[in-house]
């Protein structure tokens, strides 16, 4: 256990930093991710692209904790 950071803090840092990795490939690979909107972070692929990086984040976390 780290001292000063109880389970949730533990729970949500991983899972920021993993849904932060997913994205980051998601946007690396220019078979998903060809060309920036206009609107940068705001546009509309952008949104769907952080969007499913969350969902990808939380059922990992979920499949690994129950596994456990």
């Amino acid at each position: 256990m780290v001292i000063g950071i109880n389970y949730q803090q533990l729970t949500n840092n991983k899972f920021k930093q993993i849904a932060t990795q997913l994205l980051a490939a998601m946007l690396a690979n220019p078979h998903i991710y060809a060309k920036v909107s206009d609107e940068g972070a705001k546009g509309q692929q952008e949104q769907e692209l952080i969007i499913i990086a969350i969902e990808m984040a939380e059922n990992l976390i979920t499949r690994v904790e129950n596994q456990k």
